[in-house]
This record gives structure tokens, C-alpha cells and sequence, in this order.
């Protein structure tokens, strides 16, 4: 994990309380103010920290416990913030910002989201508008993943952050089963599957 890591695997001490999820369980924990926290991974604005020996997931909502700026401004990713740009293009960008907390490779390269549809209908409070609903089927490397709903939330969010999306719909589905060769040829270069 340390190779996706650009705060270098340091220890931080947490300036204010946080929630965070255990890994792969996906139980809440609160970290206190103070705590320590080592960085092992830093994808899709999430962070992977290990505390006493677990691993913990942060959100990029609570970087700020970390001493760490937000980082989603029309600066580092102009593509969520230009409205002429196909929202298709957004959403699939969105996913590929989504990143299993243990493994360093996005979703959509990991072969886990199937289909983005958008289904676009007039407001009916507004006629000159359209709302615009997000359905994406995905499937999840095990049945038994605990990380599961974590992943489900995590996309929700990135989804709902652009603002021509109204609604966002996640279904979960094992068929067909995720195998190793649902992964991009990237992504099993990444982990060395190749």
C-alpha cells in the first residue's frame, strides 16, 4: 500500500475527534483528538490509516483531523465542475475517484461496477428542468465482504456531489460473480497479477 502513499507512512496525531470504519469489518469507531495514526493509503480523497495494529478507513470529509486540506475545488478536479462536460464522463469519473480501503485500485479497474445509467425526466416543479437519476449496478469482490456498504456510501457520495445529479441508486448484485478477470489489465499490472 505504501506506494500509493504520499504522506510517506508518518505518524500523525489526530487534532480533533473522528469517526472512522474498521477495516475489512466496516464497524464505526471513534478516534479521539490526539490519537495516533499512521497514512497507508490516500486514494479517491479517502484515507487508510492503521492504528495499533488495525486498519482504519478516514473519509475525506474528516482530512481535516488529519491536518490535511480538502482537496475537491474546480483546482484539482476541474472536470466535476464544468457543466458542459457530458455527465456520463462525470459519473465514470466519480467511480474511478472510489477506492476499495485495502486495495489500492479504483472500482471501476477493480471490475466491480457494471453498469452507470442515467435516466434523465422533466422536474415536475420546474418544467424548463430536467433531473437527472443515477442507477449503478456493481458487485462486490466476496458476498461477504464487510466493506460492502462502505463502498455503496462511497459511491452515493461521489455521485451526489455533482450537481446535476439529482438521485443516486446503487444495486448490488452477484451475477455474474467478480473474478480477477473482471480487473482492467491496469489494475492487475498494479498488483502484480500480470
Amino acid at each position: 500500500m505504501m506506494r500509493n502513499n504520499p504522506y510517506g507512512g508518518r505518524t500523525i496525531l489526530l487534532e480533533r475527534d473522528c469517526d472512522a470504519l474498521l477495516i475489512p469489518h466496516g464497524h464505526a469507531i471513534d478516534l479521539q483528538s490526539g490519537s495516533a495514526v499512521r497514512i497507508t493509503q490516500a486514494l479517491g480523497d479517502n484515507f487508510t490509516v492503521e492504528v495499533q495494529g488495525n486498519l482504519l478507513l478516514i473519509m475525506g470529509e474528516d482530512s481535516d483531523a488529519l491536518g490535511i486540506a480538502k482537496s475537491v475545488d474546480e483546482k484539482t478536479h476541474p472536470i466535476l465542475f464544468d457543466d458542459s462536460v457530458d455527465l456520463e464522463k462525470q459519473c465514470w469519473y466519480q467511480l474511478k475517484r472510489c477506492y476499495d480501503p485495502e486495495i489500492p485500485v479504483n472500482i471501476v479497474d477493480l471490475g466491480l461496477i457494471y453498469n452507470c445509467d442515467i435516466k434523465s425526466e422533466p422536474n415536475t416543479d420546474t418544467p424548463q428542468a430536467v433531473d437527472n437519476n443515477v442507477v449503478v449496478v456493481m458487485t462486490l469482490t466476496s458476498p461477504a465482504c464487510g466493506m460492502g456498504p462502505v463502498l455503496v456510501e462511497e459511491v452515493k457520495r461521489k455521485l451526489s456531489f455533482l450537481s446535476r445529479v439529482s438521485t443516486v441508486a446503487v444495486e448490488i448484485t452477484f451475477e455474474p460473480p467478480w473474478s480477477q478477470d473482471s480487473m482492467s489489465k491496469a489494475a492487475r499490472l498494479q498488483l502484480g497479477l500480470l
